[in-house]
């Protein structure tokens, strides 16, 4: 496919659309089709008139969305799809943009309208805006009310977009069947445990997030996060630097080891597989020498670390507080974009599903903080935990840097024709990976108050990039969720303290664990073929 020249480097984020082989479902403009030349455009029905002039991209609107009938400006929240010359092309976007699959749209709109099937395919293939309605959910007009959050989920499951589904039901399982075993496990105080114990290999896990989005692994997490721990430690400790600029030390030493990884990946060839199985040698080879011929540096249980996870704020209205200040954001958040999209003359969200949304988050923010008052009150460690994922959501959904991730995880060759500086994308994801294990080792460190030869190691690496994965991030790249995290780390924390629970040893847990990981990957590829069968990948 040629690249069109008007395409913007700057939404580079999404996967590829029919007709689009360079997967840039955001970034490439739908005005040029496969085989047309940077010169011609041959998408029919994606502009006033339907045909394309020789002028790249006119014709299209920007983002592929969709232009109403008239072709003159973006479509209002009644507008229709896209602006079809024909009646086939029509039946097209009606049946899309409701949930059909390819062949149900091909074989509806050949029997109503008497044109060949094969011309109705290449229709699909060549209108992109109208076949976008059914590859790129963002070109859907979900219908009002209960009815369109059902078409709308069921069009999504068909075509293999099951999100968060999975991990959130597997959760809800897992909880029952060890409440069932033992009330005690859904007491305040195991919960509130539950969500201190998650919070060091959650921290982990975020990096890695952003590692999987490019469709990468890193494999050096455990020992940088045992190394930063290592050197906060002695620095601190041993030679008495001050703890807040120690800390800094540390989570610097994170980055740096990151930014090594990621100009060897991206600036020399090497496998990131390679660098990073390096890099956990070397990097644990250091740890030891840092840590000296005593192995072990117990931190003071007064100290800024050790505070970061065993601080609790005790007063009930802290954490009421908390939870009141987080909804009325998200509100305030949701209703600022609806009404930037009305003003475009955009799809928006009804006002009612706003309101539906923010009293559900109420009634689970206010329960979770009425659950930590049971207890001790609200506990550090898991709110820093949320306002990290908060913010790397924020990066990777609303910035053109998130967007670009994303794009580079879709296809590295689009992303260049696009203009995207791909070393430099690289790159940076492993620094942040590099810090993300940094700040994991250091909540890891204040668990136990202490830095030692075992830091970082054991099943930590295995764990972490489990989260990720059953929290949601797919091995392939290009999808993904900071969330996941969250969901992946909970997911494990819950296994583990169930069995501690119940007093089963670690070979038990491990197998578990293994068989959940398994069931991740296996429904991340099975949602691959299902989206692939359904033009969505």
């Amino acid at each position: 496919m040629s690249q069109n020249p008007n395409t913007s480097p700057d939404e580079g984020g999404g996967r590829s659309g029919p007709g689009d082989s360079d997967g840039l479902g955001a970034g490439s403009s739908p005005g040029s089709s496969s085989g047309s030349s940077p010169g011609s455009s041959s998408g029919s029905g994606s502009g006033s008139g339907g045909s394309g002039s020789g002028t790249p991209g006119e014709g299209t609107p920007p983002f592929g969305r969709p232009r109403a009938a008239g072709g003159s400006g973006a479509s209002g929240p009644g507008a229709e799809v896209s602006g079809a010359d024909t009646g086939a092309e029509r039946d097209v976007v009606d049946l899309l943009s409701h949930g059909a699959t390819s062949a149900e749209a091909v074989a509806a709109a050949a029997g109503s309208s008497g044109e060949p099937a094969e011309s109705v395919r290449e229709t699909i293939g060549t209108m992109v805006p109208a076949a976008g309605s059914a590859a790129d959910p963002r070109l859907v007009v979900r219908q009002s009310g209960l009815s369109g959050y059902w078409s709308d989920f069921m069009r999504r499951v068909k075509g293999g977009e099951l999100g968060s589904l999975p991990v959130i039901g597997a959760l809800i399982i897992i909880w029952i069947v060890f409440w069932l075993l033992n009330s005690s496990f859904l007491s305040a105080q195991n919960l509130s445990n539950l969500s201190q114990q998650i919070v060091g290999t959650g921290m982990i896990a975020l990096g890695i997030v952003f590692v999987l989005l490019l469709g990468e692994i890193d494999l050096s997490v455990g020992s940088v996060s045992g190394l930063a721990a290592a050197v906060f430690a002695v620095s601190s400790v041993n030679h008495g630097v001050n703890e807040w600029l120690a800390l800094v030390l540390a989570l610097a030493t994170g980055a740096a080891t990151g930014l090594i990884h990621g100009f060897f990946f991206a600036k020399i060839g090497v496998p990131a597989f390679v660098v990073t199985l390096a890099g956990n040698l070397a990097w644990n080879g250091l740890m030891l020498n840092v840590l000296g011929a005593s192995g072990t540096v117990n931190l003071p249980n007064d100290g800024i670390v050790a505070r970061l996870y065993n601080t609790f704020y005790g007063q009930l209205a802290a954490a009421y507080t908390v939870s009141a200040i987080a909804v009325v954001l998200y509100a305030a958040i949701a209703w600022f974009g609806r009404a930037r999209r009305v003003k475009a003359g955009v799809p928006a969200q009804p006002v009612g599903e706003i309101a539906a949304r923010t009293v559900f988050l109420a009634i689970v923010a206010f329960g979770i903080a009425y659950l930590f008052n049971q207890y001790k009150g609200l506990p550090l460690a898991p709110l820093i935990f949320l306002i990290f994922i908060v913010v790397g959501d924020f990066i990777l959904r609303r910035t053109v840097y998130g967007r670009r991730v994303f794009a580079v995880g879709g296809s590295i060759e689009a992303a260049r024709r696009a203009g995207i500086s791909v070393p430099f994308i690289r790159i940076s994801v492993f620094t942040i990976s590099g810090f993300m294990a940094a700040v994991g080792g250091m909540f890891l460190a204040g668990q136990i108050e202490s830095a030692s030869q075992t830091s970082g190691g054991g099943n930590l690496l295995m764990n972490s990039i489990a989260a990720a994965v059953i929290g949601g991030t797919s091995l392939f790249g290009g999808r993904g969720k900071t969330w996941s995290a969250l969901l992946g780390a909970l997911v494990i924390g819950s296994i583990q303290s169930g069995m501690n629970i119940q007093g089963l040893s670690n070979s038990i847990q491990y197998m578990i664990t293994g068989a959940v990981l398994l069931a991740a990957v296996v429904i991340d590829s099975v949602a691959r073929r299902t989206q692939k069968a359904s033009g969505r990948a």
